[in-house]
């Protein structure tokens, strides 16, 4: 797969323009930083929010055994944009200055970032849904290796799968509308491949995009309104504003279908989720082959999570009357101390 030459001569100009971006620092990225024992990785999250914590979680504990069981060390620096993709870059281009030997980003924004900031230092994403819409490659298949100095894993879970579940959970609804971020690409992708899903089922489905944080209760009154249920994906913005969502769709007793966990737990029925925490961890196996056997983040093929699970809020099922099938796990829901 090749990315657009428009779109990686934008890369390569950014690399070059922005703060601390020069060849000169990021040429010897792939060597380590205290002869052959440290190395240094650099952790772009996106923002705070339990499955990118997971996944973050994940990758340091991972990639910290097998660089100590190696008889090496490894130094993981984590910031956290808080959300913002300006302030992602500005940590992107801080870690290229600081010549790391791997960058991991966690979240599509944050890739995106680190993507703009480096074309020679490897890159690893997480928490990814789809890297041809992020990066628009062209010709992108949903599977293989980029080409160039990025690769990671996808917290894409079956599609058609979760369609099938509005059908399992809500047999008599008729129409669907889907709420996502349409500054979000993955998001994007998402929402139209999960139209096409339902609309193969037999739904009528409609498209209810929110710019930012500030239109989410609007819009999802609107979607509410129209809909006979909802479908949000994997989504950032909409996962950071989940309790917003449930304080409409909640006393309007329209259920959720979710993209992932965090956003069931938020403000859903019942997902198809993957764990996290095990996606951080492939994430770091692959850093590792990097780091210590020197492989080549081009030729890397983009990785996917082991195994997906039916998840259900029990609370929110009782609230709709809605009865649950056996194969579907209760989320657990831990209280703050």
């Amino acid at each position: 797969m090749k990315i657009t030459k428009a779109a990686f001569a934008t890369l390569a100009v950014a690399a070059l323009a922005l703060g601390g971006c020069s060849d000169s620092t990021s040429g010897d990225a792939n060597k380590d930083t205290a002869g052959d024992a440290a190395y240094t990785v650099g952790v772009i999250q996106l923002a705070q929010h339990p499955a990118l914590d997971a996944a973050t979680k994940g990758f340091e504990e991972k990639l910290t055994e097998l660089i100590e069981a190696d008889g090496k060390t490894v130094t993981i620096e984590v910031q956290n944009a808080s959300g913002d993709s300006a302030t992602a870059a500005t940590i992107a281009n801080g870690f290229v200055s600081d010549n790391v030997n791997l960058i991991m980003a966690n979240a599509t924004p944050a890739l995106q970032a680190a993507a703009q900031a480096t074309t020679d230092i490897p890159i690893l994403g997480t928490s990814v849904t789809d890297y041809g819409a992020a990066l628009d490659i062209e010709g992108w298949t949903g599977t293989g290796s980029t080409g160039f100095n990025i690769s990671g894993t996808s917290d894409l879970a079956p599609l058609d799968k979760q369609a099938d579940m509005v059908k399992e959970l809500v047999p008599d609804a008729k129409k669907v509308g889907i709420l996502y971020s349409s500054s979000e690409a993955n998001s994007v992708y998402q929402a139209e491949e999960m139209k096409k899903n339902l609309e193969g089922l037999g739904y009528e489905v409609e498209f209810f995009t929110v710019a930012d944080s500030n239109d989410i209760a609007a819009v999802t009154q609107k979607a509410v309104d129209s809909s006979d249920v909802l479908y949000i994906p994997t989504d950032n913005t909409l996962a950071s504003a989940a309790e917003t969502i449930d304080a409409v769709t909640g006393p309007a007793k329209k259920p959720v279908i979710a993209g992932e966990s965090g956003i069931c737990e938020g403000a859903g029925l019942a997902t198809l989720s993957i764990d996290y925490y095990d996606l951080g961890a492939k994430t770091a196996e692959m850093a590792y082959e990097i780091l210590v056997k020197n492989a080549d983040p081009s030729t890397m093929d983009i990785q996917t999570a082991d195994a997906t699970k039916k998840q259900y809020m029990a609370e929110r099922a009782e609230a709709l009357g809605i009865t649950i099938p056996d194969d579907y796990e209760a989320i657990v829901v831990e209280e703050e101390e």
